[in-house]
């Protein structure tokens, strides 16, 4: 009875350890782009009742294998934290969890944050690190059962920017380029209040003429735009819903798919939502709209 009980755990413990996360480092040492000697350590803090992450200098990827039966397809997923820090709970492996769950390999991305006493380039972190995220994602296509052409990108807030800029701003390398983006309650409207932010939390400097118009993203969307599923909150204070609604008639403009989800409530900063608003009927949404790309 013993043994048979001891057999048992085993077995049990090697399933656990089948289905667990695997996290990977993203940069060989000596071989992270833009990076430069600091003395910046790694630190975790509250805030707003989550995880989240702040002077991260070494970016990792953590990959949650499908559980059950694999639906073929894999996201990546880019937390918020308006390039200062990274959401990386609630809006990383909270959401991983799930759609590993549901048969979706999921992947939380930890990038670095862009500040000058770290990087050279600051403003070319994030997508560096997003691009060689996705390319070593779809390397690993086959022993994490997807297919590696049915590969997304998923963000929130900043996070969500970073994943429109990586369908907008297209890679020489395809494999560094997702095939369909699930982007909340994102910025995508290069306003005067959002140039503002992007020279003092991405650039640390004052954009040039010719990254005014890079960055005016909403001029980028052509046929060649990944489709995109859409969430926001009407009465989001920090990314207005415009920067949704703009994105998805940019869209429409361009004849790409788009499934785009509207909530009276719900504010900020949600991750997967809450049932009192109803913003938790996303994810469930989102999981059907991929399943059906």
């Amino acid at each position: 009875m013993l043994t048979k009980y001891l057999v048992s755990i085993f077995c049990f413990l090697t399933s656990v350890v089948a289905i667990g996360q695997e996290e990977f480092d993203l940069w060989k040492s000596g071989e992270t782009p833009y990076s430069k000697e600091n003395d910046l350590v790694e630190y975790e803090k509250e805030m707003w009742g989550t995880r989240c992450l702040f002077d991260i200098t070494n970016p990792t990827l953590t990959i949650y294998p499908a559980m059950d039966k694999s639906a073929g397809k894999a996201v990546l997923i880019i937390p918020g934290g308006g390039y200062e820090m990274v959401a990386i709970q609630h809006e990383g492996h909270d959401i991983a969890k799930r759609l590993a769950e549901n048969g979706i390999t999921a992947c939380v991305l930890k990038y670095r944050i862009p500040q000058p006493a770290s990087s050279t380039d600051p403003h070319l972190v994030p997508l560096t690190d997003a691009r060689k995220a996705l390319s070593m994602l779809r390397a690993k296509a086959d022993a994490f059962d997807f297919d590696p052409e049915k590969t997304g990108v998923m963000g929130f807030s900043a996070g969500s920017h970073l994943a429109t800029v990586m369908g907008l701003w297209k890679s020489d390398k395809a494999e560094e380029n997702p095939n369909f983006s699930c982007l909340v309650y994102g910025i995508t409207d290069l306003s005067n209040e959002n140039k503002k932010w992007l020279e003092e939390s991405l650039y640390h400097r004052s954009l040039s003429d010719g990254e005014v118009e890079q960055n005016t993203l909403l001029n980028l969307v052509d046929a060649q735009t990944p489709p995109a599923f859409l969430v926001h909150a009407y009465d989001d204070d920090v990314c207005y819903v415009r920067e949704t609604t703009m994105y998805a008639d940019k869209l429409r403009e361009n004849n790409i798919g788009i499934e785009m989800h509207l909530f009276e409530t719900g504010g900020h900063g949600f991750g997967m939502g809450r049932r009192s608003d109803g913003t938790d009927q996303w994810m469930p949404l989102f999981m059907n709209w991929l399943k059906r790309l």
